[in-house]
């Protein structure tokens, strides 16, 4: 049986571990809460990645974010990458485990994108399905990753929130709250992101993740916002941040930069302003 427990990242400020960035950790070893990777990147036995990724995990707590398991899909799980998944996890123990609701292939088609998914009773059986299995394969709770969507499917009957709040309460699983994908999702489709972060499972969040995004103008001349990874965490999302931390208390967040990627300082100083930001909401949760 898996674990119940959310998993036991510290309560601070990470960043996804690059590896322009892998000797200057190790020379340097900075004060940070924690490092995330993609599990695909290591979907192999050996290689360079995996050298400064053992030495780093010797020295800081580990995050495991998944990209490629295809939750959302319409098919069966791929077997062959959830053992490779669970013989990763097997290797490093991360402190936390999280995959997306999306899906990403077609049959033995991958398709290099987090793909929405309609959300009526047949996804949300669906992806309880996928979910309880990959929990089983890996004897541990995941997480899972709020969307960010550019598209609605007329065929949806229930809103985002309700379905993530009903397959939390199914499998068991916890949720990673993206709050910048909160911010691009609700902007695309004019919606409100404070109540949408309401309407979540709050006492489920194990994990928070911040990123920048890119702005874009949509066929019908609306502003397009997408979740690019590519620049610096906006003022807008820094604001919602906090807003989501006065609900929820201190969780640990993950700075997430996946292009045009700076030097390390940056992402660390961006780490820190999470925290301090955190330590301003335990203020106010506690009082």
């Amino acid at each position: 049986m898996p674990s119940t427990a959310l998993p036991t990242l510290p309560r601070r400020g990470g960043v996804g571990l690059k590896p322009e960035h892998f000797r200057s950790i190790l020379d340097t070893r900075p004060d940070i809460g924690f490092f995330e990777v993609h599990a695909e990147n290591y979907m192999v036995a050996g290689g360079s990645f995996h050298h400064y990724l053992t030495r780093i995990r010797e020295h800081y707590p580990l995050s495991i974010h998944g990209v490629g398991l295809s939750i959302g899909g319409a098919g069966p799980l791929d077997e062959d990458h959830l053992d490779r998944l669970a013989a990763l996890l097997e290797r490093y123990q991360p402190e936390s485990f999280s995959e997306h609701l999306a899906w990403s292939s077609h049959g033995d088609v991958f398709l290099n994108d987090l793909l929405p998914a309609p959300y009526h009773a047949g996804t949300l059986a669906r992806v309880c399905e996928h979910i309880d299995r990959v929990q089983e394969r890996l004897g541990r709770r995941m997480l899972l990753e709020n969307p960010a969507t550019y598209v609605e499917f007329a065929a949806s009957t229930m809103a985002e929130t309700e379905f993530i709040t009903e397959v939390v309460r199914r499998t068991g699983c916890g949720l990673l709250l993206d709050v910048n994908n909160v911010h691009v999702s609700c902007v695309n489709h004019g919606r409100d992101p404070r109540a949408y972060i309401r309407a979540l499972p709050l006492e489920q969040v194990g994990e928070i993740h911040l990123a920048g995004f890119a702005r874009d103008i949509d066929a019908a001349g609306d502003p397009l916002l997408i979740d690019s990874h590519g620049a610096p965490v906006a003022q807008a999302v820094w604001d919602l941040y906090a807003f989501a931390l006065a609900l929820t208390g201190p969780i640990p967040t993950l700075i997430e930069r996946d292009n045009d990627i700076p030097a390390f300082p940056v992402l660390l100083a961006e780490a820190q302003q999470a925290e301090a930001i955190m330590g301003t909401s335990s203020t106010r949760v506690a009082a």
